[in-house]
């Protein structure tokens, strides 16, 4: 084995060998270094096309959720204001029957003979329901006279019925614009009996009103019990 030293060439071949080897190896290291980065790029890159996607979903769900009950309200609302409207119409037809029944009653206070007969036989009812010997009857001004008349055969069919004497006296004390009948107050005044047309009026309204919407609109679907 020789130990003389390299001359110049081959030193400068050895130096191009090494300097070869150090770009090799840079080379190798730098492609290494890229497809890492590449890599992880693609990763990150998958990750934020992931969290941007899943972002969009969710709001395109907010606001598909947000249109649905948008919708919802306002045909909730719709419904509520065509079922207002038709409670309206309901409410507004029921008055105008009420109001074709009271100009019914007006009618029979216009009948003196059926009317003195309406007043007799409620008179007689108010004796009966009060039950003390003395009691006051309250009619229209224009009908005192007309009272006076049903008075005296209502406590003659009063003492028919019960066996007992009633002391009653009439006083055109209501107003003439009212539909008629009379008012009882008994001696003692602790029992006022009305029996006035209009009140009566009043309690078949209130009595027959289920009846007369079943008949009228049908059954409510919304009601369960029936007494």
């Amino acid at each position: 084995m020789s130990n003389r030293p390299l001359n110049d060439d081959e030193v400068l071949n050895q130096m191009n060998k090494m300097v070869a080897f150090i770009k090799q190896e840079a080379l190798e290291k730098a492609r290494e270094i890229k497809v890492k980065a590449d890599e992880e790029f693609a990763i990150e890159k998958a990750k934020l096309v992931k969290q941007e996607q899943t972002a969009i979903d969710a709001l395109y769900e907010k606001k598909r959720k947000g249109a649905e009950v948008a919708q919802k309200i306002a045909q909730s609302n719709l419904t509520n204001k065509s079922r207002l409207k038709l409670l309206h119409r309901r409410e507004e037809h029921l008055q105008e029957l009420f109001a074709s029944s009271r100009a019914a009653v007006v009618e029979l206070a216009k009948d003196e003979g059926r009317y003195q007969q309406f007043l007799e036989g409620v008179i007689v009812q108010g004796f009966l329901q009060v039950l003390e010997s003395s009691v006051t009857v309250h009619s229209r001004a224009k009908d005192e006279e007309l009272a006076k008349k049903a008075a005296e055969g209502a406590a003659t069919a009063y003492k028919e019925i019960s066996g007992r004497e009633v002391q009653w006296a009439v006083e055109g004390s209501l107003s003439d614009d009212s539909a008629g009948g009379v008012k009882l107050v008994s001696g003692t005044r602790r029992i006022t009996l009305d029996n006035t047309l209009d009140e009566r009026l009043r309690l078949l309204e209130d009595r027959m009103l289920p009846e007369i919407r079943k008949d009228l609109f049908g059954a409510n679907e919304n009601r369960k019990f029936y007494t």
